[in-house]
């Protein structure tokens, strides 16, 4: 995972593990609406990997709440981005100073249904050749959900998978509102998507 992040990009993942809800501060566990214990799980898992990497930048015991639209509260100068699908759970951090914005998604490594994929994909999108034909379906929709991620703290706008492009033989994504996005990427063991907008 750590091979998909640039310099100065902080990235960590952890399995999702019993207990790991009360890895949330109080005040997040106060910003967090749901009272689904494996919602919760999830995001105290994400979040225990977002402190140790806020960490590196010598930032200590953040609370990471989160906003009314979804969207976590990153430090000031920061830009970060959270993600967990059933099992895993994955952080993304980073200077404003080197990344102006920046998002993560992660899924499994399994191809996508046929119905989610003709609501994710359209004539715009390039997939990649150099994967797993069943997997582009699946990669098409993480790489669109980090790159929502990405430009929404920027733009405030809320997109649908129709207004955001992906190209991943450049490796880029454009969206309706003019954002492009760097985009870099694993496949295995998981699908793990990382959007960066540059500062």
């Amino acid at each position: 995972m750590k091979a998909i992040a640039p310099d100065g990009v902080r990235v960590g993942c952890r399995t999702i593990r019993d207990g790991d809800e009360t890895h949330l501060l109080p005040e997040e566990a106060r910003s967090i609406p749901t009272r689904r214990l494996e919602m919760r799980r999830a995001s105290g898992a994400a979040r225990w990997v977002a402190r140790g990497l806020l960490a590196d930048f010598r930032i200590n015991d953040f609370a990471i709440l989160r906003e009314p639209s979804g969207a976590p509260v990153w430090p000031m100068g920061i830009t970060g981005s959270l993600a967990h699908d059933d099992e895993m759970a994955v952080a993304a951090v980073a200077p404003v100073s080197q990344i102006r914005s920046l998002g993560i998604d992660v899924e499994p490594a399994e191809p996508l249904s046929d119905d989610i994929s003709a609501l994710v994909t359209i004539d715009a999108d390039v997939a990649s050749v150099a994967i797993d034909p069943r997997l582009a379906g699946r990669l098409l929709f993480s790489a669109k959900e980090a790159v929502y991620k990405a430009v929404y703290p920027l733009d405030r706008e809320v997109l649908g998978y129709e207004d955001i492009a992906v190209d991943l033989t450049t490796g880029y994504a454009t969206t309706r509102t003019g954002r492009r996005a760097w985009l870099t990427y694993c496949v295995s063991p998981r699908i793990i998507v990382l959007a960066l907008v540059s500062a």
